[in-house]
C-alpha cells in the first residue's frame, strides 16, 4: 500500500493537512513544505526534532503512552483517528482484530436476516465485501454489476453514481472506513487487494485513501435511487457480529408510513417475482 510505515504514513499525512493557523501559530511568508513542517509538530508536541523524524521515516515506531496522546493532540486528531493512531503503535499480536477468521457468516445469523422481509440487510467484512445479504438487500443493489463490495460499487460500478444520491459523501464514507480497518490489520492482503484495484481503477480513490481520513461506519441516513422503485431515504443500523468482530451486520429501515416504506413495498414485490437463484 506503501513504502513508509503505516505509522509514519499517517502522521505524514495528518501533518500535511494542518496548516499553522490551525494550531495557533504564526505564518511568515511563503512555505515551501505542504502543512506544517516536522519541527512545528514536533515543538507542539514536545518532542525533539530528530525523534519526530525517526517516527515519520519508520525508524521509530514504539512512542510512550505520553507521546501518541501528546501528538494526537498536537495533529488535531478526533476521537476516531486518536483511536487509529492508537492502533498503529500496537504490536500486531495486540491489535482488536487480528487477522481475520475468514469470512464465513453464521447460520444462526443467515436465518435471522432472512426472517426480515421488510429491512434489507448485509454483513460486511473489514474491507467492505459484501459476505452475506437478505433477498431484500440483494434486490436493492440489483442495478450495480455485482453487489460483492461496498468500495468497488461506489467507486468502479457507473450504478454507483446514480445509486447514491450523495456520492461524494459515500465516497468519503467508504475511504474512511477503509482506513479504520486498516488500523486494526495492516498487513491484510485482501485490505490490500482492494485499495491496489481501486487505486488503479479510481484516480478520485487514490487521493481520498492517501489523506489518511478515518472514520468507522456511523449511523448516519443515507439518501439512494433504485432504478425501479425511486428515492430511498433511509436510516441504519451497524453492528458488530459476536465471534466475529471483523464483521458488520447492517441493517436499512425506513420510517413508517413514510414514501420509503412505500418503495420497501414495491422493493418486496420486486423480490417476490425474482426467478429462485437470480
Amino acid at each position: 500500500m506503501s513504502s513508509g510505515t503505516p505509522l509514519g504514513d499517517f502522521l505524514r499525512a495528518r501533518r500535511e493537512a494542518l496548516m499553522p493557523q490551525d494550531v495557533g501559530l504564526p505564518e511568515y511568508g511563503r512555505r515551501r513544505v505542504k502543512g506544517l513542517r516536522r519541527e512545528e509538530v514536533a515543538m507542539l508536541a514536545g518532542v525533539s526534532g530528530d525523534y519526530y523524524v525517526r517516527l515519520e521515516q519508520g525508524r521509530e515506531f514504539s512512542p510512550s503512552p505520553q507521546v501518541v496522546e501528546a501528538l494526537a493532540r498536537a495533529l488535531r486528531l478526533d476521537p476516531a483517528a486518536s483511536d487509529h493512531l492508537w492502533r498503529l503503535v500496537q504490536p500486531a499480536a495486540a491489535r482488536a482484530w487480528g487477522r481475520a477468521q475468514g469470512t464465513a457468516v453464521s447460520p444462526q445469523l443467515l436465518q435471522l436476516m432472512d426472517g426480515w422481509s421488510t429491512s434489507p440487510a448485509f454483513v460486511l467484512g473489514p474491507a467492505l465485501d459484501i459476505l452475506a445479504c437478505n433477498t431484500l438487500a440483494g434486490t436493492l443493489h440489483e442495478g450495480f454489476s455485482a453487489a460483492d463490495n461496498l468500495a468497488r460499487m461506489v467507486f468502479l460500478d457507473p450504478a454507483g453514481r446514480d445509486f447514491y444520491q450523495e456520492w461524494e459523501r459515500a465516497a468519503h464514507s467508504c475511504v474512511a472506513e477503509l482506513r479504520a480497518a486498516y488500523g486494526h490489520d495492516p498487513q491484510s492482503a485482501r485490505l490490500g487487494e482492494v485499495v491496489a484495484d481501486l487505486s488503479a481503477g479510481s484516480a478520485e480513490f487514490a487521493g481520498l485513501w492517501e489523506r489518511h481520513d478515518v472514520k468507522p461506519k456511523t449511523q448516519e441516513g443515507k439518501h439512494l435511487r433504485h432504478p425501479h422503485v425511486g428515492d430511498l431515504h433511509i436510516q441504519f443500523s451497524a453492528f458488530t457480529v459476536n465471534g466475529a468482530p471483523h464483521q458488520q451486520l447492517v441493517v436499512y429501515q425506513a420510517e413508517p408510513a413514510s414514501a420509503t416504506a412505500a418503495a420497501f413495498e414495491r422493493l418486496r414485490a420486486r423480490a417476490d417475482l425474482a426467478p429462485p437463484g437470480s
